[in-house]
């Protein structure tokens, strides 16, 4: 069983360490064989809602590097060179080294309370290298949940090196995110049985009742939840530039990290200098319209009828997973799934099976096109993409877990009740259901650390923005976008099309883009076009 809400966002990287130097500092424990799955097929934001097994974060050799608890960030002060930051030989994926900075700050979990226990979050520098350097960028990971320091070690190492040209490069673990986690997943004692069907509305309770189950656990465990939203997370950035020494900071972000990029425009526009956000979920979208995701479809079928081969195959996209869904209703179909070593395991496929893996495959074009073959296989007969499919990802039997970050962020940003309404409505009738959007299901366990409606309005800005968007973005939509950033009145909007959720690295034509506006050049309504990947 895959829990709901690690399947609707998933990842395509993982922690590893920055050095052998690093290695203890950034020890924490791993599931090396789920790590090698991830590497190998998904993309990067949200990491900590798929994988389990980031259990407590363990400080060996990095106790001299802690602020002491009793010191609060805004008690710290501001120097050429951070507090504690060591010197790394930081190493990507591909091999490549350069030397950096890791360091560490410390802050209160809930600043509300002044029984707080604190947290202890940390970054790696990579240091300036132009000849007119600017403020520190810091880089904010997506899901919420991903980490900033395991993103800079993968495929947008390049860029993370680029942006040193205007001035320090941060990679943050935020709180409860990566080196800067020291919270348990619940792994609650509720399990659902493969082998048998299960209807959507017991599912849901299910789930329900384990996040119940989790927020008893994690505060058992001297938690506060209470500190876990996009507001804390942003007083988080303001200790970070004090720590740093710095007047202002540049923010630079994807997906979640943007939510509190501009979360963070709203509390502390006057100490940003610039933002550049890709795949832009807004205040009030953490909750996506099921009507825009099937017109993110639509658009799917556009593209697939540029080629003659794929156009025979998906003639009709929608009516297709309809099509497949309705069949499932009425006859779920048992497959025997292999594994390495054992039995194989048996799945009762039921649509909600396949609605939760689109929901989270679709985020780019290229794994939209393998949810495609998995319908249609099944509207074959053949349940051989299917199985392939729940033999890479699927845990059988497992219980229902959660990631305190992960879960509780999204339910604290939630939504407003209007469009909440109107995202039930659509939901009755989309392709997808309510699946794209679990954590609507959850909102009503845990009202109280809802954020409000004033936290959900736009921001009002005149700090320079850039927002790159992607028009095969499965996740986060071009409109979407425009109207969560509708009210930054020094933005510059660049569309890339064809390109999905995770568009940074997409074309070099997106890293001149960057560096462009960095320089302060305009980019507003430049549209640049990739190839699509099934082509």
């Amino acid at each position: 069983m895959l829990n709901p809400y690690t399947i609707s966002k998933l990842p395509n990287i993982t922690v590893r360490t920055v050095n052998s130097t690093a290695q203890q500092f950034w020890s924490f424990g791993r599931d090396v064989k789920r790590q090698s799955k991830a590497q190998s097929f998904l993309s990067e934001s949200m990491i900590m809602k798929l994988l389990p097994g980031l259990t407590s974060l363990i400080f060996i050799s990095a106790c001299s590097l802690i602020t002491p608890p009793n010191i609060k960030p805004f008690t710290l002060h501001a120097s050429a060179t951070p507090t504690g930051e060591i010197p790394i030989t930081f190493e990507a994926q591909s091999g490549k080294t350069v030397a950096a900075f890791q360091g560490a700050f410390v802050v209160p979990e809930n600043r509300s309370s002044p029984d707080s226990r604190m947290l202890t979050l940390r970054y790696v520098r990579f240091p300036a290298t132009g000849k007119k350097n600017g403020p520190p960028i810091v880089y904010l990971a997506g899901g919420p949940g991903g980490s900033g320091i395991a993103t800079a070690k993968w495929r947008r190492f390049p860029l993370f090196m680029a942006m040193r040209e205007f001035g320090d490069v941060i990679a943050l673990d935020q709180r409860g995110t990566g080196a800067s986690n020291d919270m348990p997943e619940c792994s609650s004692p509720f399990t659902i049985d493969d082998a048998s069907a299960l209807d959507d509305a017991k599912y849901i309770a299910m789930n329900q009742q384990a996040l119940r189950w989790c927020i008893g656990f994690w505060k058992d465990k001297g938690i506060d939840l209470n500190g876990y939203t996009t507001i804390e997370s942003v007083n988080d950035l303001d200790a970070l530039r004090v720590h740093l020494g710095a007047k202002k900071i540049s923010l630079w972000g994807t997906s979640y990290g943007s939510h509190l990029s501009l979360a963070a425009l709203k509390e502390m526009d006057d100490r940003i200098q610039k933002v550049v956000i890709s795949s832009v979920e807004g205040l009030n979208q953490t909750i996506k319209r099921p009507a825009r995701t099937d017109a993110y479809f639509q658009r799917v079928q556009h593209a697939v009828n540029t080629d003659v081969l794929l156009q025979k195959k998906y003639p009709d996209i929608v009516d297709l997973m309809h099509r497949v869904h309705a069949k499932l209703d009425k006859a779920p179909v048992l497959v025997e799934v292999p594994q390495k070593e054992g039995a194989p395991f048996p799945v009762h496929i039921q649509s909600r099976i396949l609605r939760q893996y689109a929901s989270g495959l679709i985020s780019d074009p290229q794994r939209a096109m393998s949810v495609l073959a998995v319908y249609r296989g099944l509207d074959q007969d053949d349940t051989e993409p299917v199985t392939e499919l729940l033999r890479r990802w699927h845990e059988p039997n497992a219980k229902i877990s959660f990631r305190p970050m992960s879960v509780i962020m999204d339910v604290a940003s939630g939504i407003t009740s209007e469009r909440r309404s109107e995202i039930e409505d659509e939901a009755k009738t989309a392709v997808l259901g309510s699946f794209l959007n679990f954590t609507i299901h959850l909102l009503d366990v845990a009202p109280e650390y809802d954020l409000g409606d004033q936290f959900r309005e736009k921001p009002v800005s005149d700090t320079p923005t850039l927002v790159l968007s992607g028009t095969l973005d499965g996740r986060t939509y071009v409109e979407s976008q425009l109207e969560a950033t509708s009210q930054l009145r020094n933005r510059q909007a660049v569309t890339v099309k064809n390109a999905g959720h995770n568009l940074f690295m997409s074309s070099p034509e997106v890293t001149t883009t960057i560096l462009e506006f960095m320089r302060g050049k305009k980019v507003d309504r430049r549209i640049i076009e990739v190839d699509l990947p099934f082509k």
